[in-house]
């Protein structure tokens, strides 16, 4: 556009200069070997201006004419270049659709046509073309040769790493990732895995300036890098916690700041904060979690925030617990375990039972089971809350990767991923789930002296049995109930699997049940 305004300004001083010379007349006296030329100033303007556009034509033929076999050549090599790069494009995307013969192929033709120290992507279609045939050597040898070129080093890594990976060698693919992330942390493979490594090690600061670097990078979102950031810092600060509780203090209460929801940084800043003797500032940690979400550790340790305490304190810290998050089942089940301590079974029951109701878990029917054992020992409801437990829904966990586990950590025990632990409920079994709202009858220990009639047992056809919730219900025989041993003077015998109670074994302390 430029270049037009530009001819068309020359152009318009050209008719200006003529229109000029026009409206003034004169002539022109030329002399040359004894003859005299005259003309007009006009036609001499026209004849120099037609001189210097016939030697600027002349000159232009004449480069033409001169240049003509480098264009000739230049033409040739465009042309070459252009197929050349039509192979590639039809290799990288035949690469893309997992079609190895042909990415092969083309790439043979953009060898021909182009070199590769000119489009290093001839390269990367080269090692793509030998993954695609399983020649996986020979695609760990060009992703080693691209080390050498720094275009195409990064490129280089992350084969190398995806090699390493397929292997199951991950030391090799920690050590090419974070060579990578040494160049570019803003690479997400690259800094995942090699934090992964600082982490496995111990290297909490070292992990914590990566995370730094690549947030600064903006390569990933706020929430995430804050998510990352605090999880390091929990698991610095339990790592910290016995030898440098100032660390410790510091790197807790920055993740707690992070994540005010996050149970395992809650949990360890109250743990540094009640070291120190600040009970005040960790009980507002420890609220603060659970009014979130309700986790057994926080109401564990909440409850026993002072060691020193009566029972009758620690179950009114139950109980400001349960106003925080009321309706709920752990709620419900700290306020149970803590009345059980000060032997108030009848509350105890009474929240374990409620616990019940709103979610059935194995821990709920043990805690109950308990609470009989201490409250008169009434075996056969004792064993029937253990039937039950055994196939009531399994407690939530810390699962990772399908390994559940008791504690939290920040790394999975079987991939090494960080950040994988997850509060939930592990994967339950096939016919462990039972009847949400099946009610708990009041059971008495059946004799074995016998059925006194035939016409007692109740024959239940299996096919037709009720079923409800997915699990079988079972129809116990109609039997005659047990004397009472307090009051008959004859032995009181038991069933085959169930030895009795000693009068030993009633004096014994009251103990807790726990299935595995």
């Amino acid at each position: 556009m430029i270049r037009i305004l530009f001819y068309l300004a020359i152009i318009f001083a050209l008719g200006l200069g003529f229109a000029w010379l026009a409206d003034r007349p004169g002539e022109m006296v030329v002399t040359f070997s004894g003859y005299q030329y005259q003309v007009s100033l006009m036609v001499a303007a026209v004849a120099v201006v037609a001189v210097i556009a016939a030697v600027m034509i002349i000159w232009w033929l004449l480069k033409s004419i001169w240049n003509s076999p480098y264009a000739i050549a230049r033409h040739f090599r465009v042309r070459r270049r252009d197929r050349g790069y039509q192979a590639l494009s039809t290799g990288m995307i035949a690469a893309g659709a997992g079609d190895g013969a042909l990415a092969r192929r083309k790439t043979k033709e953009a060898v021909k046509l182009i070199r590769s120290d000119q489009e290093p992507l001839i390269n990367l279609l080269d090692a793509q073309a030998s993954l695609l045939e399983g020649d996986h050597d020979s695609a760990r040898q060009k992703f080693e040769a691209m080390l050498d070129d720094p275009e195409m080093r990064l490129l280089g890594l992350r084969g190398l790493y995806l090699e390493a990976e397929r292997l199951g060698d991950r030391n090799a693919a920690r050590h090419y990732a974070g060579r990578a992330a040494s160049v570019a942390p803003q690479l997400a493979w690259a800094a995942e895995a090699t934090m992964e490594e600082l982490a496995a090690r111990g290297d909490w600061d070292g992990a914590l300036r990566l995370a730094d670097a690549q947030k600064s990078s903006q390569q990933i979102e706020r929430d995430a890098a804050n998510r990352r950031r605090g999880v390091l810092l929990t698991a610095k600060a339990e790592a910290l916690m016995d030898n440098d509780q100032a660390a410790a203090k510091a790197a807790a209460l920055e993740a707690n700041k992070l994540l005010p929801e996050f149970t395992p940084a809650a949990i360890v800043a109250a743990k540094v904060l009640f070291k120190q003797n600040d009970l005040r500032k960790g009980s507002k940690v420890l609220e603060a979690a659970w009014r979130a979400e309700p986790h057994p550790d926080l109401a564990d340790l909440y409850i026993h925030a002072r060691p020193a305490d009566a029972v009758l304190d620690r179950l009114g810290r139950a109980r400001k617990l349960q106003e925080m998050k009321k309706n709920h089942a752990e709620s419900s089940l700290a306020v149970a375990r803590t009345a059980l301590d000060a032997q108030d079974f009848a509350l105890a029951r009474q929240e374990a039972e409620a616990a019940i109701r709103m979610q059935p878990s194995e821990s709920a029917y043990l805690l109950l089971a308990d609470i009989e054992e201490a409250d008169g020992g009434n075996q056969g409801k004792v064993r029937q809350l253990l039937s039950q437990a055994v196939r009531a829904p399994h407690d939530a966990a810390w699962v990772a990767d399908g390994v559940a586990a008791e504690r939290w950590a920040p790394i999975s025990p079987v991939s090494g991923r960080l950040d994988a632990f997850e509060w939930r409920g592990p994967v339950e079994r096939t016919g462990r789930l039972i009847e949400a709202g099946r009610p708990v009858p009041d059971v008495v220990p059946p004799s074995l002296a016998g059925p006194e009639r035939d016409d007692d047992v109740v024959v239940v056809d299996a096919e037709t049995m009720p079923v409800s919730n997915g699990a079988t219900t079972t129809a116990m025989p109609n039997r005659s109930p047990a004397p009472d041993a307090a009051t008959s003077e004859e032995p009181v015998s038991h069933q085959p699997d169930d030895p009795g109670v000693t009068p030993e074994d009633e004096a014994e302390k009251p103990r807790r049940f726990r299935l595995f």
